[in-house]
């Protein structure tokens, strides 16, 4: 697979994906093609028809655990990845164990209870840095989707307000910012973690 000499040093990297939705399923994607040595993912769901208007999956691939689908869209991509997929609903007790390897974790969710436990659990209880989104619902505005570092630890994206709602829904353009934002914020705590340093630094 091609890659930049500066992207070489990922293939040491092991990042974590909580949540395979429009937001992890795109990550994931975003990851593989920049060479990622190891992708540790979880989720519980399958994906359904109402899920291919903005998650990284195909028609024929409803009905399939989104563990399953993601490793099968992933190796299309980059067949050398190494891949640890967990079928699991993520609670505060399985996550150190589930990510315990992962140098990064993305948080991935769809609801707010799910995301506050997930960062909450990573802060408190494990060394990797977190990178969260919050407020991606709806279209238009892509420029109010930026990425803040909160922290030594935790990194936000999103606009901070815009939770999906009726009238408000989650769109494609939007989480694939969301998502793409995510990946570039995890490829710049890589690159900055004793590999190379970052282009540049977070608002």
């Amino acid at each position: 697979m091609w890659m930049t000499p500066v992207f070489l040093e990922l293939k040491n990297a092991i990042v974590g994906v909580a949540g395979l939705g429009g937001l992890g399923s795109n990550v994931a994607v975003a990851l593989a093609r920049l060479g990622l040595g190891r992708l540790i993912i979880a989720d519980f769901d399958v994906v359904e028809n109402t899920n291919l208007n903005r998650q990284h999956y195909y028609l024929d691939q409803v009905g399939m655990a989104k563990v399953d689908a993601t490793v099968a869209n992933l190796r299309r991509i980059n067949p050398n990845i190494e891949i640890a997929a967990h079928r699991v609903r993520l609670t505060a007790e399985n996550v150190p164990e589930v990510f315990a390897e992962a140098e990064v974790i993305a948080e991935c969710f769809d609801r707010s209870e799910q995301k506050q436990m997930i960062v909450e659990t990573v802060l408190c209880r494990m060394k990797a840095p977190i990178v969260s989104v919050s407020g991606l619902a709806g279209y238009g505005r892509s420029n109010e989707i930026v990425t803040r570092r909160i922290s030594e630890r935790l990194v936000l994206v999103g606009d901070g307000e815009s939770g999906a709602r009726p009238g408000v829904p989650l769109t494609a353009p939007r989480v694939g910012v969301a998502a793409h934002h995510q990946a570039n914020a995890i490829l710049e705590i890589m690159l900055s973690n004793g590999r190379k340093r970052p282009s540049r630094s977070w608002k």
